[in-house]
């Protein structure tokens, strides 16, 4: 027999099967013996009030074993000699397209600017050990993108474009813990997820797909179909059809080989893929300024977090995982909220070239650091950022604001920061906390050289908080600059049935990069929507 409960315990009660077992027991009268298995499906914390409870769905297994699966497996076939479709990038949206392409019956060919997971990591030590960035394998550039290394977190609030749940079992098959199917805010951890993102490889080989590492798209091979010359479009008439890309392949030795792949193509390369803008904008690919959040990263102790959020000067205990918060306020019109919250974690070094300072955030599985950190931004829109640069004036006043940043933190990677009370005041800081942020923190007076409809509005918004949340705002915390990479600065136009750009055939922007996604699972969803329509194209 099976049976489903929906039960509201104690921390305590949470912990493990045997503890749900206990309580099923006392309060819903089953026997001990009698309960086989139990699987909690749904996970989630009650923190609103000072008693704490977990809410979960559990599902009991009464005199008998499970014979169904913890998650939904998906076959995928031989697609070595199946039609090809290239896909840029290995990031989430890249590597869900691919699987999705291969469940579909054609053979990805992914190309990957950067190295893979492992040989990434080594350029990731080496940033805080010597402060040079790789600008070709970092935080945001290589296999698994910009969320590999920076936390692997899979709650979005993005469910009506596509399966979530399928996204999740899909992790789940290669590797991911279980957990992520039943927890309100699943979350996989940095040192984790690389191996899962080294297994959705291996499942892309194994099926005859193509994995290409240091292997930079520079190009599209374009042509113009005679078929379409009678379809009106916005260039002089014509309407061209991406058939492939052209890119340059970096060997062992450090040679620079071109090359040309065919086919059409899935473009997934990610928000910080700066070159792969400023090529559309100069090729007359349809592009548009889109609006982004800017700010800090903003770290406190994780104790402290965990006394405010759980209330109770013990903090988490023994039972309760590190605190999480999320704030959200409006600041003269403009948004003012937390973001990419990370307990227990990491703030990081996220710069994808020279002259650049950018911060971001990451957590390992068991969130046991000594921190905890978050993305504070404020929503910016295009009408906010002078008319320079035209659709590309978003990614320029990025770029502008991080060159700012690195001449402030001395021409390093060492983060301009201010305790943060004294940035509400507008004092410079004296000394700083101690920071998980490796490559060091330097005290800068961020309040003054920020521009001022960003920081008037951060300082307002964290006054806000601090009275939503007694204990927050502190000098016990840190800003740390600067968090821009929030999203893409740039969208690339597409259909919105098709989902190909609307100029051109062949092409179908992914993903957070294209302005379409905000996250792994969301980026994952919008990927195998573009191999779904790249298969409806092929008649497939």
């Amino acid at each position: 027999m099976i049976k489903e409960y929906s039960i509201r315990v104690r921390p305590h009660q949470a912990v493990n099967e045997a503890t749900i077992k206990d309580y099923l027991a006392h309060e819903e009268g089953l026997e001990m013996k009698s309960m086989t298995h139990v699987r909690v499906l749904k996970r989630s914390i009650d923190a609103r009030q000072r008693t704490i409870f977990v809410n979960l769905k559990v599902r009991v297994y009464i005199n008998e074993e499970p014979t169904d699966d913890e998650y939904m497996k998906t076959e995928y076939r031989d697609v070595s000699s199946a039609p090809q479709v290239i896909v840029v990038g290995a990031g989430p949206g890249g590597l869900f397209a691919a699987l999705r392409l291969i469940e579909l019956g054609l053979k990805p060919v992914v190309l990957e600017r950067g190295k893979d997971v492992h040989e990434r990591k080594k350029d990731l030590a080496r940033i805080a050990r010597t402060q040079v960035v790789d600008e070709e394998s970092n935080y945001c550039f290589g296999e698994g993108g910009a969320g590999a290394y920076s936390d692997g977190k899979l709650y979005t609030r993005s469910k009506k474009r596509g399966s979530v749940e399928k996204i999740l079992n899909v992790f789940c098959q290669h590797g991911a813990s279980t957990n992520i199917l039943a927890d309100a805010h699943p979350h996989i951890g940095t040192d984790r997820l690389p191996r899962v993102i080294e297994n959705m490889r291996n499942t892309i080989l194994q099926c005859g797909g193509e994995v290409h590492f240091q292997t930079k798209m520079v190009s599209f091979l374009l042509r113009t179909p005679f078929s379409l010359l009678n379809i009106p479009s916005y260039d002089d008439g014509i309407l061209n059809e991406v058939v492939g890309v052209k890119a340059i392949e970096t060997t062992s030795s450090g040679e620079h080989i071109e090359c040309e792949f065919q086919g059409p193509v899935i473009l997934a390369t990610g928000h910080s893929a700066r070159d792969v803008y400023r090529y559309l904008a100069a090729s007359n690919i349809a592009i548009e300024a889109k609006a982004l959040a800017m700010g800090v990263r903003l770290e406190h102790p994780a104790h402290l977090i965990d006394q405010i959020q759980y209330h109770s000067k013990e903090g988490r205990g023994d039972y309760l995982p590190a605190a999480e918060y999320s704030f959200v306020t409006q600041v003269e019109g403009r948004g003012v909220y937390s973001f990419c919250m990370c307990p227990g974690g990491f703030v990081i070094p996220a710069a994808t070239g020279p002259e650049q300072i950018v911060v971001n955030g990451m957590s390992p599985a068991n969130r046991g650091t000594r921190w905890s950190n978050s993305g504070m931004v404020v929503e910016l829109r295009p009408e906010d950022v002078p008319d320079e640069g035209g659709v590309l004036k978003m990614m320029l006043f990025q770029e502008q604001l991080e060159r700012l940043c690195w001449q402030q933190g001395n021409r390093k990677q060492t983060a301009p920061a201010q305790r943060m009370t004294d940035f509400v005041n507008g004092k410079l800081s004296a000394d700083l906390p101690d920071s998980s942020y490796a490559p060091g923190l330097i005290a800068s007076p961020l309040h003054f050289w920020m521009p001022e409809m960003i920081a008037s509005r951060l300082r307002q918004g964290f006054r806000k908080f601090g009275a939503m949340s007694h204990g927050f705002l502190t000098q016990e915390a840190t800003v740390i600059a600067i968090e821009t990479r929030s999203s893409s600065p740039v969208r690339i136009l597409r259909d919105k049935d098709t989902l190909q750009h609307i100029h051109v055939r062949g092409l179908f922007p992914c993903g957070e990069g294209a302005g379409y996604a905000g996250g792994i699972v969301s980026a994952g969803v919008d990927g195998e929507r573009c191999a779904e329509q790249v298969a409806h194209m092929l008649h497939i």
